[in-house]
């Protein structure tokens, strides 16, 4: 069966999709979520990278997913490993030489203003359970270029959340059409769809499997 190689968000740990986990791993699949070494100034994007890769029990037929953050990391993780698939979930889309700080006013980004805008539709103890384990952001992560010449010519997918109010639907929309050229699988969630509909969103990473 297949490998998914997920790649969290930044603050994130890989708990929140211990619920997603659960399901594709009830379909008879393998799941890998690590913990990134986020906080950790002396490392970045590569370090992130290898500590996917070394998670994985074999890098034959995996699907690599990468969510918020995550979006810039799981290109890395696609291209080192020759991924099956590789797939994005209400994720940032990287552009090469462009560094993630940098990332927010170069595709046009503008705060919603809406009230609570990651876990407005996640059960409160998950959402209680969330932010107790959010974590920092290291600056080397933040400021260097994005390493690879091109995105990886692996088969390429967008998960885009509709009721998202962090990176807005529309919003999302227009960085998925001018930055990746294909047209999003749509899904009601909101940012963290890995904890509001856990099981929707296995059931569309299955596809990909």
């Amino acid at each position: 069966m297949t490998t998914f190689a997920i790649v969290h968000g930044a603050g994130d740990v890989g708990w929140s999709w211990h619920l997603v986990a659960a399901a594709l791993q009830a379909r008879g699949h393998t799941v890998v979520a690590p913990d990134l070494p986020t906080e950790d100034d002396a490392k970045d994007l590569t370090d992130w990278t290898s500590a996917v890769v070394d998670a994985l029990p074999s890098t034959s037929d995996v699907v690599v997913v990468g969510h918020s953050f995550g979006g810039l990391v799981a290109p890395l993780v696609a291209a080192r490993i020759n991924a099956s698939a590789l797939v994005f979930v209400t994720a940032m889309l990287p552009k090469p030489g462009e560094a993630p700080a940098d990332w927010w006013a170069a595709t046009g980004y503008e705060d919603s203003g809406l009230e609570d805008p990651f876990w407005h539709d996640v059960p409160a103890h998950l959402a209680e359970e969330s932010r107790k384990r959010e974590r920092g952001m290291s600056e080397a992560a933040m400021a260097k270029p994005w390493p690879l010449d091109a995105m990886p010519e692996v088969p390429t997918h967008f998960v885009l959340c509709t009721e998202d109010r962090f990176f807005t639907p529309a919003f999302m929309r227009e960085v998925v059409a001018d930055r990746l050229g294909i047209e999003p699988i749509e899904l009601p969630a909101g940012h963290c769809a890995q904890l509001s509909k856990p099981a929707e969103l296995a059931e569309l990473l299955t596809r990909y499997a």
